[in-house]
């Protein structure tokens, strides 16, 4: 215990460090503040009157919003966050084993190939941004104009006649907006906490959520207690269980070849390659969840189409795709486990064992070295990979679980009920131990750089 203490208080002492933390505290406070100013041009009247809404119903806006950091039901310049980056990076991380061309330019010269991909995902952000502005603009509006409350767009969209310029000036401030989070996360990365800056500012925007969640289970007078202690047991046990996939490994032996030292040879060394269960991370849940707002956002587009089929699919799309429809969480579950499977197949084909371990003069014992080594090993690791995809399925459906079980004891459940449990989603509880994990060991190593070697915060 006086060892952490001393971790600490050295923390503070450290000037590069403390700057390091003053830095990156205070950039999360601009991006905060920033997720607070609305978009130009909304009806300040209809979007007090769209929060009650969303925060009555659970509905597909609602769930959006828990990730979001609250920016959604605020009608952010921030709405989309940091995610169409995200999405990004992984869409081109996907294309580049498809596409031989791709694959080509990053192996023949790595640093010119990150640096193509990192400006192509600029350049990908940018119209990515843009299609999830115009369809959340769309769903807020059908939204308000489908409640008899309401029935006033939040705001004034469309592209003829004098909407075109409040239209526009929406649509370009949503798209800054998303520029500008990435541009905080960066700044954090360089001057900050290293390579941390984007993880951060998602971490930001779930744990701002998490009092009005908790004042959420304190509002029900009759079952709060229950609703306490059944958070708490929920979130620890999800805790545990995140901790123990992560850190899940499968080692497998591996010979490297005797040294020649002068006139002696010395003798094979044995160590172990380390397979991660989940070596996908949270990458699944996000890319799932994209694909999933997509046919939601995009049959937005359709509600008020004058045709009345075309009008009546967009419906049942909507009503498909949205949290309160058990389809939603089965089709969600299935995703989350395809794509990690798909994922980390990309990223272990990437890593290229088979021909490493030959480069080095190693082998696994029993096993042919090259292609041999890299089958064997992929079979391994889509081996170990399946419990790893069921956890991250039965993480992205806890939700879902939670609302059918608060169901059943006759309390309602019902997204917003299940997702107070959590303080934030069980994906978000996901991305929230893991930035705490990585951001720790970051200061781990930092403290280790300046000279205290005995730094016990991540252990």
């Amino acid at each position: 215990m006086k060892n952490t203490w001393l971790a600490w208080r050295y923390l503070w002492k450290s000037e590069d460090i403390r700057r390091m933390l003053l830095v990156t505290l205070g950039l999360l406070a601009i991006y905060r503040l920033a997720a607070n100013v609305p978009a130009p041009g909304i009806d300040v009247t209809v979007l007090a009157q769209l929060k009650q809404l969303i925060s009555t119903q659970g509905n597909f806006v609602q769930f959006l919003n828990l990730l979001s950091g609250g920016t959604i039901s605020n009608f952010s310049i921030l709405s989309m966050g940091v995610y169409p980056y995200i999405t990004a990076q992984i869409i081109l991380q996907l294309l580049i084993p498809i596409i031989p061309s791709l694959q080509k330019r990053m192996q023949e010269n790595p640093t010119e190939g990150r640096k193509w991909m990192e400006r192509t995902t600029y350049y990908l952000v940018v119209p990515m941004a843009a299609l999830s502005a115009f369809g959340q603009i769309n769903i807020f509006n059908q939204l308000t104009l489908s409640s008899p409350a309401i029935n006033k767009p939040v705001l004034d969209f469309g592209f003829s006649g004098p909407q075109i310029i409040p239209s526009l000036t929406a649509l370009i401030s949503m798209v800054a907006g998303t520029m500008f989070a990435i541009w905080i996360g960066e700044l954090i990365s360089e001057y900050g906490i290293r390579k941390q800056g984007l993880s951060l500012v998602i971490f930001a925007g779930i744990v701002s959520q998490m009092p009005a969640n908790l004042l959420q289970i304190f509002a029900d007078e009759q079952n709060r207690y229950f609703l306490l202690v059944l958070m708490v047991v929920v979130i620890l046990a999800t805790i545990f269980a995140i901790v123990y996939v992560q850190q899940g490994r499968r080692f497998v032996p591996v010979m490297y070849p005797g040294r020649r030292v002068g006139n002696r040879m010395s003798m094979p060394v044995k160590a172990s390659l380390p397979l991660m269960v989940n070596m996908a991370g949270m990458i699944p849940l996000i890319f799932a969840s994209a694909i999933l707002q997509f046919p939601a956002i995009l049959s937005s587009w359709f509600l008020n189409n004058t045709n009345e089929t075309i009008r009546q699919i967009a419906i049942g799309t909507q009503t498909t795709f949205s949290p309160n429809n058990s389809a939603y969480w089965i089709i969600y579950f299935l995703m989350v486990v395809i794509f990690s499977f798909f994922y980390t197949d990309v990223l272990f084909t990437q890593q290229n064992y088979g021909d490493n371990l030959k480069k080095a003069g190693a082998q696994i014992p029993g096993v042919e070295r090259g292609k041999k080594t890299q089958d064997y090993l992929s079979k391994v690791q889509r081996r170990i990979t399946l419990p790893g995809a069921l956890f991250l399925g039965l993480v992205a459906v806890l939700p879902f679980l939670v609302s059918l079980f608060l169901e059943a004891v006759g309390i309602g459940g019902g997204l917003g009920s299940s997702s107070s449990l959590f303080l934030a989603s069980s994906s978000g509880l996901l991305i929230v131990v893991g930035v705490v994990r990585d951001t720790f060991s970051v200061i781990d190593a930092e403290l280790k750089l300046h000279g205290y070697q005995d730094s016990i915060l991540v252990r």
